[in-house]
């Protein structure tokens, strides 16, 4: 195996993300990993941000929230899973984390409490473009120098494109700083309140109209919003630019998950390319879900041979009359499956050569207990199939 496979991340970095398309496995991966580090004896951290707490309910939990859970050794005792380091998990709380910037960069206590009191900061501190992603590498910085952990393995958001993650800082930073927000903040903070005077025409006409619709108390709201984040602005490009120098650390590295579906595999080697492109650790591919061959020594051709094979199998009870020719049709098509997902996964010869490959079988069921992440962490750090 190469020298920096999974087995030699998990042993060597301080911080594992891992990053990939909504329903690809990444979550799933992400649990295992920190299993399987945590089995070896590593204090781990497994810090999530899936709504659906998946993560929660493969390791016996009804919920993970904002607090880190220590999981009891006892746990993993009960699924005959030896534990030698700790597993503590944690839910990226979104807008708490905001809250806890917002108090961080303000100029003052009294600002501060003048943004969080915003009857608009609610909502736009849950959805403004890339906050979620911005967030998660924002708990990062806060707990990736923590002395209680060896290891942080980071589960980013669940996007439809991975990229989202990459580029949340940048795109957070554009937000603050267009030119609708120094539209508002022109007309609001001479002052405090909200003047169309001061705007050009184009953009009075247009706040106006805006104002006729929702009234002036929510361009009121907007303006005394926006005008409080801009205080905030360089302490968050400061932050900004503190996450990127973290990103391309060498303690670091991305495990980028896909399946053979040519859409994802196209994501993940346009994110691996971007990633060689910024001088950022790709650490490995890991690819779920794949369909392999069966592993037999001959493949019946013809219904007739495949009811000899199943007569001396003792299954002709079982599989009826309709079993030989369907016995022919599922090899059939398992074989096209897996040349399919072999030819697919093509698409990553070239930046494969940069990090390995590590192949996961499509699994007979989901992983949703202790039990079922240790064997996928086995498989992963193995490896692959």
């Amino acid at each position: 195996m190469p020298e920096a496979d999974l087995a030699h991340l998990l042993m060597t970095r301080r911080v594992l993300i891992t990053v990939g398309a909504g329903g690809v496995g990444k979550t799933t991966t992400a649990a295992a990993l920190a299993v399987g580090a945590a089995r070896q004896g590593k204090r781990v951290l497994c810090l999530t941000i899936d709504p659906a707490k998946r993560l929660a309910e493969s390791l016996g939990l009804r919920t993970i929230d904002a607090e880190a859970v220590k999981i009891d050794k006892s746990r993993f005792d009960a699924a005959g899973v030896p534990m030698k380091g700790e597993l503590t998990v944690m839910m990226l709380d979104t807008k708490t984390t905001f809250d806890e910037l917002v108090q961080k960069h303000s100029s003052s206590p009294e600002k501060a409490k003048k943004l969080l009191d915003n009857r608009l900061y609610q909502y736009v501190s849950t959805t403004l473009a890339g906050t979620q992603e911005y967030m998660a590498v924002e708990k990062l910085v806060a707990v990736k120098d923590d002395p209680r952990y060896d290891l942080i393995v980071l589960d980013t958001p669940p996007t439809a494109n991975a990229l989202d993650f990459l580029d949340a800082p940048e795109r957070l930073m554009d937000a603050l700083d267009s030119q609708a927000m120094k539209w508002f903040i022109q007309a609001f903070e001479t002052s405090g309140k909200l003047s169309l005077n001061v705007l050009a025409k184009s953009a009075a006409v247009i706040l106006k109209g805006i104002g006729r619709i929702t009234g002036g108390g929510f361009l009121e709201a907007m303006a005394e919003l926006i005008t409080e984040l801009n205080d905030l602005f360089g302490g968050f490009k400061q932050r900004a630019a503190i996450v990127q120098k973290i990103l391309r650390s060498q303690d670091v590295a991305f495990v980028l998950v896909t399946s053979p579906a040519p859409m994802s595999l196209r994501e993940v080697r346009y994110f691996a390319e971007r990633l060689i492109a910024h001088d950022m650790p790709l650490g490995a591919f890991v690819v779920n879900r794949l369909h392999l061959a069966p592993a037999v020594a001959r493949v019946p051709a013809t219904a007739a041979e495949a009811a000899v094979a199943i007569h001396a199998a003792g299954l002709d009870a079982v599989l009826g009359e309709d079993g030989p020719a369907n016995v022919v049709r599922a090899h059939a098509d398992a074989f096209a499956l897996a040349a399919l997902d072999a030819r697919n996964l093509k698409l990553l010869e070239d930046v494969r050569k940069t990090a390995p490959l590590v192949r996961v079988a499509e699994l007979a069921s989901d992983v949703h207990d202790v039990g079922l992440l240790a064997e996928l962490a086995d498989t992963l750090i193995a490896g692959g199939v």
